[in-house]
């Protein structure tokens, strides 16, 4: 990456790096992405695809658009075509036109027409025609073409119109349009996308082609219209120049059409346009572009286009390039003027061009000035106009990379700007040093100002990494510290610098950059696990105590001093800084030279001073005055002479001693003692032996005779052995003559010459002997190094004169002292074996192309020529390692293995060996670990068996080799312990051989921190919480391991900030102390210790308690005798009762102990269970999508699935028994009959007679006013008149006459189902859109909790429920088992699916139904009883059914048969089957069901708990009071499991709460609408309160409208609800409803348990329902336009899908029930007089009834 310096430190650092992200993947190209500003709604247009995304990825709609037939000189229609084929369809143009919510889609298929989408569901298309002709024509269908497209405004006749512009390149079978305008509907003779404007000069010139138009980008700003591309110049040269055109918005016909070349780099070398963003610039940037004088002035209120280029020649080098548009509209007005006032000239240079003209002369002849009037061009003006080159805007490359740039985006944050880039191959580049949004994964100041990003930032205060908004305290000062500046608060110095770890004190702390702490804030020092209070000073220092000398650490061994760290808190948790404080320790400066401890105490930085008498260093202390105490001055020897000293030659020594008044000197040796003076030398004579080395150094010391201490000495000599390594004559004088050795004769051996008598006469040395010759064989070409050792070689190179072998020369030869190596021409020796290498294998014979696979050579004599002796057999093996293969076939040929001895001789083993591809690696599990290492990671992939060493790596860390036996596909590896302090990101790297991967993510944590236990008593039955931080970041609850003592703990539950850990079952034991201590002790501290890979941490000291262990000699007495009296007082006592009574009161008693014991133990397990299941159920949650129902069959469930008929109901299914030959008359007379009830004045008498019958109850009043819901969609406007005048009435009825606070109470009424439906059809979106997610997963998360424990088929009670009715009163027992089920048919992959063994096999082929299928809607799914289930246990199956022969039989009752009854085990393999309704399955089935039959005919059946029949019944009406009394204190002791299903269930419960009532988020326009329509009412009658308002808006919306889907999903989802969820759904209607009144509710012990559930949530539900109607109030009110546009909206997108012919002939029949009535209504009303509405339903009756008439 290169940068222009002079905005290194305004935009902006670079990142090379991958952005993590969430992410969508197509399966085929996108080509365009748009996003809708509204909603967030992200659009992708793909090729054959076009994807409707959430903000947040999640996939909502997908619609297919290819491929097509087609063809490329087929004019549509397709269908007229011949010789057509499927083609793609690529996306040209997406846009988005959020005015009437739709999307505007141009694909490559039929010469680029367009079609319009609903923005809301991109599968339902608004419009599309394909005989329109080439004027709708927008797009190209020729690949290299590009679109770009912006929305504008258009103005006719005063009218304005939706339009877009659309810049295109040119095509061969394209128009030649290179602008054009597009409208949006149909006008006069215009259609939709017809090209409205035709301006010649720029859409139809003939040779346009040649100008190859690249377009880019297009946008709006300032009323004008920006399109950026590239072309050439004039069609001679075929480099491309870019350009931005410009016109204004409302120029009807270009006349303002003008292009501006613009360069970018040196020499404009990127001068083609990939892509382009318009933004206002940070200040920083401005203000770095406004210094630079190259972009004039620039402020963060001038816009700027950001723009992406690269050469023509070199799409791998790109550059970014920034132009101003107020630099842009300066050139742009400069050339128009120039052309129409100066002649076409600036400064006398030419500088206006014509494009797209044959002209060749000057154009620009005019000279008038240019007015306001004229700045849009005219009609006698010339254009369009263009810059010529040298006018062009320039700018210099901001940035530089080399890849393919193709997009950008820019943003801005804390006044710096972000540039985002994208390449050709998929990555994006943010133009920081990390991704976006990554501030929260940075733990310390240091690591989050490292990223150097711009959006983020140190919250001093709170200790996070955030953005500045998200800090509460980001205004005070450095209270939020910018990442890039590079700084954190920081401790510069401390007063006192160090201290004695004798002593304490305080110290003053400087930290200049410390935050303004506020009078509330509390400052904490902490040094190791002393803490004090911080006091600051007005001076801005920290003042603290420092910890006793009792609490100091030791000074560590080697160290003078021991570093601890200050570290500074504020509010207990926020760490602010740290440094490390000094505790010096004078004692310890002797440790540091031994020789010398006077000079290291008193030269020590901490000021020691030493006592000459004890020979102690100490703290310096100016209170004592004492002549043995110095801080100065030592008493020490030195400078000895000579400093070279002979082995075995006794030496006079002559060293020095200074400062030496006060000592008697003990000399070594037998020298006398003497008192010396402060500056004496003394002689001594030295005797040694020494024969390890050559030379070796000596320290002597001397010893105070009085102490035996030490004193300082520095005397330092050398002592030389002239033997040592000298063994002949020739090393012997090679030695270094100031060691004066010499070769004796004598002694046959190298001596100090003193030693030697006589003294050598002779200087020469011996003859040379040779003793060694290696190696001892070679080839026969010879060619190889051989080494000739010996003596007396001589003394340099020079003396050897010659050398050969069986009279020979060596062609060259290396001399050493004892060795001569030489290269050996081709001879024959005695000395030498000269044989031939036979090499014979190579294994293995493959390997990775990378290389590093070591081979094994065997064969014969292949050692010839090494320093290694041969054995007997001849044979040996020789190893290398291969290297890397370059060449670019693999897996290559196979190749020969080349042996080279020497220079001549060279052995080849042909095509032994090949190189084949690298391994590749395909995922890695788990991607992350703590830095102390020891995780399983396991690797997958291919290619593994080719691999000889497998290491993993890490950058800063160590390694670790992989530790168990790989395979082709698997290799297992343990994470390597990394250095924690390493701030960095860390690169994980696998080395397989050669070849190196990077696992890519793989992420390491901080090792955990644990927190001291609370409770540190431990026992067999409890459960033992360790807390702390990080626990799940890398580990999960198998790999953890947990010991007490010597014993291993099991882990249960593992979550990030606790451990759940069962205790161990046995008496633990400590791992290190003795029996015997044990013994003594009694009691004992244990160890708890985590262990998580190689980390291990011990928690705390624990103790396990245990009974006492009593003697048997006390136990047997004290439980025998106690025992046998009071045995005898029960029987006494129980012979005076009945027997009977007896029996039962035993019963009755251990039945409570039991079910005391049970909801001790569930209770205990509830409580591990709530802290992990909400997560569990949100991930439940967001694996499917949500199956919500399309809007016809939600409007006729809601409307219709209540009636009397249900799901058979003639609206639902659609179906009109009316005779073929009437059909036409039928449907005829409907329509008249339409426009009959689109009269208003009709429809108010119609539904007034109506209701005034005595027979027309409330149902016929609901299912009436759906029929009119239905019949009235096409023109919802219309009916929301109706509803409102209706609604008027109504209300002037309840106000003037009966309570006004019970209106809209209930359906009694038309109008009131009118609304309620009205309701339903505006709050559709919006359910879709918000409110639907949370109810989905509230639907799902009861389902899931109650399935998890017994559901009672027959009873239809649960175990977890919230409805006390139907809760299952009795503990059954169950397990959990996991199925394997194979479906029939689908191939051979099972599925996973967990049930109950008291599950029915209907309940479990609903569970299997649900878990396979769980990807389709309820309503696309097999039914239970169209699938069979065999258990396959052995060789033979056996088909599960709910009864059959062997269901067990309990009296008069029959249990259904469950998974236990067939003692299905856990991980069985069943199979599901479709049923095949063939004869002979009839047969079987029809067998079966009379197998059934009969067993049904005298039997009773039950489930899990067996109903009291007649002979129970009689024995409990014999029961006392008493026991019934118990009875039922027995079940309600089961109401505790009540509340473990809200808690688990409560956040489910109030998400949807919220995404109801809250009126910050987006709220319906018609709930707005209609609670303003009810506040003005309201404010028009005095005996209206608040309270009645407040009733008003909660009737007619929470109770008409959220409580009916609240208890109904199935309205809006494609979902089963059953009766038990039906029941636990009732309960939060019912405290939905409850929260929406304004009655205080009182409760009390008797009241309903469902109240009492939820009553403490009540309060807070009641103030989100006032903050909800409060919230609407404020909001800006939707008009009654606004409001009839959204309705016609909703008319247009779905009246055609609903029954309307249907409604209407359903309505009739009620015309026609109550005809007499209606009639008389109509003759009254002079209204419908005038209109003769009368006699315009008598002739629909007639013509609907067949009827012959006079009329």
């Amino acid at each position: 990456v290169g940068w222009d310096p002079s905005f290194l430190n305004s935009c902006l650092l670079c990142y090379g790096g991958k952005i993590p992200t969430v992410e969508f993947i197509s399966e085929t190209l996108i080509n365009n992405v748009v996003q809708d500003p509204q909603t967030g709604r992200i659009y992708l247009g793909a090729i054959n695809n076009i994807f409707q995304l959430s903000p947040s990825l999640q996939k909502e709609a997908r619609t297919e658009t290819g491929p097509k037939k087609d063809a490329k000189t087929c004019t549509p229609p397709a269908s007229g075509c011949q010789d057509t084929v499927l083609m793609p369809n690529s996306n040209k143009l997406l846009l988005v036109h959020p005015t009437n919510g739709s999307l505007i889609v141009c694909g490559s298929r039929y010469r680029g027409i367009c079609s319009l989408l609903n923005l809301s569901n991109v599968e339902q298309e608004l419009y599309y025609n394909d005989n329109k002709g080439e004027r709708t024509y927008v797009a190209s269908i020729e690949d290299n073409v590009n679109v770009v497209s912006v929305m504008s405004n258009y103005t006719k006749n005063g009218r304005t119109f939706k339009v877009f512009l659309v810049g295109k390149g040119y095509g061969s079978l394209d128009s030649t349009k290179l602008i054009s305008t597009r409208i949006l509907e149909d006008y006069q003779d215009w259609v939709v996308f017809e090209n409205i404007i035709e301006a010649s000069a720029v859409q139809t010139a003939p040779f346009v082609l040649k100008y190859l138009h690249d377009f880019r980008h297009a946008f709006k700003e300032d009323g004008f219209v920006y399109f950026l591309f590239s072309r050439t110049l004039d069609g001679t040269d075929n480099k491309n120049l870019t350009f931005v055109s410009r016109l204004c918005e409302n120029d009807q016909h270009y006349y303002s059409y003008t292009e501006l070349q613009l360069t970018c780099g040196t020499n404009n070398r990127y001068n083609k346009v990939q892509a382009a963003y318009v933004a206002f610039p940070g200040k920083e940037l401005a203000r770095v572009m406004s210094q630079s004088g190259n972009y004039g002035t620039v402020t963060s209120f001038t816009k700027v286009l950001f723009m992406v280029a690269h050469p023509d020649d070199d799409e791998s080098d790109s550059a970014l390039c920034m132009y101003p548009l107020n630099s842009i509209n300066q050139q742009l007005m400069d050339i128009i003027s120039a052309c129409y006032s100066d002649s076409g000239e600036i400064s006398g240079i030419p500088a206006v061009d014509v494009p797209y003209s044959s002209q060749t002369y000057t154009a620009c002849t005019s000279k008038i000035s240019v007015s306001a009037s004229l700045s849009c061009g005219a009609e006698h003006l010339l254009s369009p106009l263009a810059s010529k080159p040298a006018f062009a805007l320039k700018a210099d490359a901001a940035l530089t990379m080399s890849v393919h740039l193709t997009a950008v985006a820019v943003a801005v944050e804390n006044d710096h700007t972000i540039a985002f880039l994208g390449s050709a191959n998929g990555e994006v580049f943010k133009i920081t040093k990390v991704p976006v949004q990554t501030c929260l994964e940075m733990k310390d100041c240091q690591s989050c100002v490292g990223l150097r990003d711009p959006y983020c930032g140190w919250c001093v205060l709170e200790g996070r990494c955030t953005r500045r908004s998200e800090c509460r305290r980001a205004e005070e000062k450095n209270g939020w510290l910018w990442s890039p500046k590079q700084q954190c608060v920081k401790i510069v110095s401390f007063s006192p610098s160090n201290l004695s770890c004798r002593k304490t004190g305080k110290v003053n702390i400087n930290i200049p950059s410390l935050p303004t702490i506020g009078h509330s804030d509390r400052l904490q020092c902490k040094i190791e696990s002393f803490q004090s209070n911080g006091i600051m000073s007005d001076s801005g220092e920290v003042s603290c105590d420092l910890p006793q000398p009792g609490l100091i650490p030791k000074t560590p061994e080697g160290q003078d001093f021991v570093a601890v760290a200050i570290r500074i808190f504020v509010n207990d948790t926020v760490e602010l800084a740290t440094r490390e404080f000094r505790f010096y320790n004078c004692a310890a400066t002797v440790r540091k030279s031994e020789n010398t401890p006077c000079m290291s105490c008193v030269g020590s930085p901490w000021g020691c001073q030493w006592n000459t008498q004890d020979h102690t260093c100490s703290d310096a202390d100016d209170s004592v005055v004492d002549s043995h105490i110095i801080n100065a001055n030592c008493p020490r020897f030195e400078n000895p002479d000579p400093g070279l000293i002979p082995v075995g030659y006794k030496t006079p020594i002559d060293f020095e001693g200074i400062n030496l008044e006060h000592y008697q000197v003990n000399w070594p040796h037998s020298t006398p003692n003497m008192h010396l003076s402060s500056r004496e030398r003394n002689t001594v004579f030295l005797f040694f032996f020494y024969d390890k080395s050559p030379e070796t150094n000596v320290l002597f010391y001397v010893k105070d005779k009085e102490s035996g201490k030490k004193m300082d000495s520095t005397v330092n000599v050398t002592l030389y052995n002239c033997a040592v390594e000298r063994n002949d004559c020739s090393l012997c004088k090679n030695a270094d003559p100031k060691y004066k050795c010499v070769w004796c004769s004598k002694k046959q051996a190298c001596v100090y010459e003193e030693l030697c008598d006589p003294l050598p006469s002779n200087t020469e040395c011996p003859n040379p002997e040779i003793t060694n010759i290696s190696p001892l064989f070679g080839p026969v070409l010879g060619g190889i190094s051989i080494t000739i050792s010996g003596s007396n070689l001589g003394i340099d190179q020079g003396d050897i004169k010659s050398i050969t072998v069986a009279g020979k020369p060596f062609c060259t030869h290396v001399y050493h002292l004892e060795a001569i190596q030489m290269v050996y021409g081709q001879v024959l020796s005695s000395l030498f074996l000269n044989v031939d290498p036979v090499p014979e294998e190579v294994t293995p014979n493959r390997g990775p192309k990378a290389g590093g696979t070591l081979i094994t050579i065997s064969g014969l004599f292949l050692n010839t020529g090494r320093f290694l002796f041969f054995n007997h057999s001849h044979s040996e093996n020789i190893t290398c390692r291969t290297g890397e293969y370059r060449a670019d076939k693999v897996p290559s040929d196979p190749l020969d293995v080349v042996m080279k001895y020497g220079k001549r001789t060279t052995k080849t083993i042909p095509t032994t060996f090949r190189f084949v591809e690298n391994p590749t690696v395909q995922d890695h599990h788990p991607k992350a670990s703590f830095v102390c290492g020891g995780r399983n990671i396991v690797v997958t992939g291919s290619g593994f068996d080719i691999i000889q060493t497998a290491i993993m790596k890490v950058q800063g860390g160590n390694w670790s080799a992989s530790e168990v036996p790989k395979n082709d596909t698997v290799i297992q590896f343990q994470s390597p312990k990394v250095n924690s302090s390493l701030n960095q990101h860390l690169k994980t790297v696998i080395k397989l051989d050669n070849w190196e991967k990077e696992l890519k993510p793989f992420h390491y944590h901080p090792d955990p921190s644990f927190n001291i236990l609370q409770n540190k008593i431990i026992t067999a039955n409890s459960l033992i919480i360790v807390t702390g931080r990080g626990f799940s970041k890398a580990m999960t609850a198998k790999e953890a391991q947990a010991f007490v003592g010597d014993v291993q703990c099991v882990v249960t539950t593992l979550l990030d900030d606790k451990l759940f850990l069962e205790p161990p079952s046995t008496m633990p034991r400590a791992r290190s102390r003795s029996k015997r201590q044990r013994r003594e002790t009694g009691s004992e501290d244990l160890e708890l210790m985590i262990k998580f890979g190689k980390g291990e941490w011990v928690v705390d000291l624990v103790q396990y308690e245990k009974k006492n262990d009593f003697p048997l000699y006390i136990i047997i007495p004290a439980v025998i005798v106690p025992m046998l009296l009071i045995i005898t007082i029960s029987v006494y006592c129980y012979r005076r009762k009945s027997q009977q009574a007896e029996r039962e009161y035993e019963k009755v008693k251990h039945q409570l102990e039991n079910l005391e014991e049970s909801v001790r133990d569930r209770c205990k397990k509830e409580f591990t269970d709530l802290m992990i299941e909400m997560e569990d159920h949100t991930n439940d949650m967001n694996e499917g999508r949500i199956p919500f129902l399309d809007y016809k069959t939600y409007t006729d469930r809601v409307f219709f699935l209540p009636s009397k008929d249900g799901a058979n109901d003639v609206m639902i299914t659609g179906k009109l028994d009316i005779p073929e030959a009437r059909k036409a008359t039928v449907i005829q007379s409907l329509n008249q009959f339409s426009n009959l009830l689109n009269s208003k004045t009709f429809l108010i008498n119609f539904i007034r007679t109506l209701e005034r019958s005595h027979d027309f109850n409330a149902r016929a009043k609901v299912y009436f006013a759906s029929l009119l819901t239905v019949a009235l969609h096409g023109k919802l406007e219309y009916y929301t008149d109706i509803m409102r005048t209706l609604l008027l009435e109504l209300m002037e009825e309840y106000v003037n006459s009966k309570n006004p606070k019970l209106m809209l109470r209930r359906s009694e009424t038309v109008v009131e189902r009118m609304l309620c439906n009205w309701m339903s059809i505006c709050l559709y979106q919006f359910l879709k859109d918000s409110a639907g997610e949370p109810l989905y997963k509230l639907f799902k998360a009861i389902k899931h909790q109650i399935e998890k424990g017994p559901v009672d088929v027959r009873v239809k009670k649960a175990k977890y429920t919230l409805n006390d009715t139907g809760l299952l009163g009795d503990d059954v027992e169950y397990s959990v088992l996991t199925l394997q089920v194979l479906v029939q048919g689908e191939g051979p992959d099972v599925t996973p699916v967990k049930v109950l063994n008291c599950d029915t096999i209907s309940q479990v082929k609903e569970k299997i139904i649900e878990q396979v299928y769980r990807n389709l809607p309820y309503s696309q799914r097999p039914k239970v009883d169209s699938v069979t289930l065999e258990w396959r246990p052995g060789s033979t199956g056996q088909i599960l059914s709910d009864l059959d022969l062997t269901s067990q039989k309990e009296g008069r009752w029959r249990r259904i048969n469950t998974l236990a009854h067939y003692n299905v085990r856990d991980n069985a393999t069943l199979v599901l089957s479709k049923v095949q309704h063939t004869q002979q399955n009839y047969d079987q089935n029809q067998e079966n069901h009379e197998e059934r039959n009969a067993l049904l005919e005298d039997d009773k059946v039950f489930h899990l708990v067996r109903p009291t029949d007649e002979l129970d019944e009689i024995k409990s009406k014999r029961g006392s009071i008493k026991d019934k009394s118990m009875t039922k204190a027995i079940t309600e002791i089961y109401l505790t499991r009540l509340l473990s299903v809200k808690g688990t269930l409560q956040q489910f419960v109030d998400d949807f709460f919220r995404s109801v009532l809250c009126s910050g988020a987006v709220v319906p326009p018609a709930v707005k609408y209609f609670f303003d329509f009810l506040d003005e009412q309201a404010l028009k009658h005095s005996n209206v309160d608040e309270e009645t308002i407040h009733i008003w808006k909660t009737n007619s919306l929470p109770l008409r409208f959220w409580v009916n889907i609240l208890k109904n999903p199935h309205f809006i989802f494609d979902v089963h609800v059953s009766e038990v969820v039906d029941a636990s759904l009732s309960v939060i209607a019912q405290t939905f409803m409850d929260a929406c009144t304004k009655s205080e509710h009182k409760l009390s012990r008797d009241s309903p348990s469902n109240k009492l559930l939820y009553a403490k949530e009540i309060s807070t539900y009641k103030k989100m329902v006032d903050d909800y109607y409060k919230g609407i109030r404020q909001m800006v009110s939707v008009s009654d336009q606004d409001m009839n546009t959204h309705l016609a909206e909703v008319s247009r997108s779905h009246t055609d899908k609903l029954n309307t012919h249907v409604a209407l002939h359903q309505l009739y029949q009620y015309a026609s029930k109550y005809y007499d009535g209606i009639i008389a209504s109509l003759e009254e009303d002079p209204a419908a007089q005038s209109k003769q509405l009368a006699l315009r339903l008598q002739q629909i009756a007639a013509a609907l009834e067949n009827k012959v008439t006079d009329l």
